[in-house]
């Protein structure tokens, strides 16, 4: 089991029990632009990731976070030649801020707009697997197989969309950044793995 997957899950299981209980640590921690920018707390790019709205919303992320995870690190040692647990921290701890970012300048004079939840990061972990295996099939609400590249597609358009409205209390622009961030990131540290991507999309699993 990796350590640092374990490490990352039970910090932020511990972090989100501790705040369900003490709701100042929960608004000390929650992403708010205006508090970001206006008093400096940009420690909050980062805090956010660690505190969730309920147990359903923690529990949800923190399995996606353990069944992709896993796989990531194995990725990134097989395709990028780089250690796979260093990888997972690094790309996470990127990951949490990068998908935050749009969400800071959309609403930084808007002191109303909170947001909680590691959904931008964990989103980013999956679409960096849908980078190196895009067929591999993923099963929507746990039960439906669809093949990876085309959950991707479905999931950005949606994303995309519902960041528009922003009108149903969820950070649709942080899963949508984030999961672009994770789609990226190999490109980023390794240029050429490109053709890793595009290997694996021509060779169709049928």
């Amino acid at each position: 089991m990796n350590s640092i997957l374990i490490f990352l899950i039970a910090a932020t299981v511990i972090v989100s029990a501790k705040a369900f209980q003490d709701r100042s640590l929960f608004y000390k921690l929650m992403f708010n632009a205006y508090q970001a920018v206006h008093r400096k707390e940009y420690f909050r790019l980062l805090s956010h990731g660690l505190v969730h709205g309920d147990w359903m919303h923690l529990l949800v992320n923190m399995f996606v976070l353990f069944s992709f995870g896993r796989n990531l690190v194995t990725y990134f040692e097989h395709y990028l030649g780089i250690n796979g647990s260093i990888g997972l921290l690094v790309f996470y701890l990127l990951a949490l801020p990068v998908s935050s970012l749009f969400s800071l300048l959309k609403e930084k004079e808007n002191p109303m707009y909170n947001a909680v939840g590691a959904s931008g990061a964990v989103s980013a972990v999956v679409f960096a697997c849908i980078f190196f295996d895009p067929w591999n099939l993923l099963y929507f609400f746990g039960v439906i197989p669809i093949p990876g590249i085309v959950f991707g597609i479905g999931y950005l358009y949606y994303s995309y969309r519902m960041g528009k409205q922003n009108n149903d209390n969820i950070g649709h622009d942080a899963h949508f950044w984030g999961a672009l961030f994770g789609f990226s990131f190999p490109i980023i540290v390794k240029p050429s793995s490109i053709f890793i991507f595009l290997d694996q999309l021509i060779t169709l699993p049928f």
